[in-house]
């Protein structure tokens, strides 16, 4: 695969993401904040942030 395949790739998969990730904060009522800005910037890890990090839980 060469580079610019490779970018493409990567670039349609960050978008999708997005997308998910909002459509999914849409359709649950939950507030998507940053996470798709972030979900275009990190990708995956984006993704998991979004599901795992709980806004409401106090700091240790």
């Amino acid at each position: 695969m060469d580079l610019q395949a490779f970018l493409v790739a990567t670039l349609a998969a960050h978008v999708g993401f997005a997308i998910f990730v909002t459509a999914h904060a849409y359709v649950t009522g939950r507030e998507a904040g940053n996470w798709p800005y972030l979900t275009l910037a990190i990708g995956l890890a984006g993704v998991a942030g979004y599901f795992f990090y709980d806004r409401d839980e106090p700091a240790i």
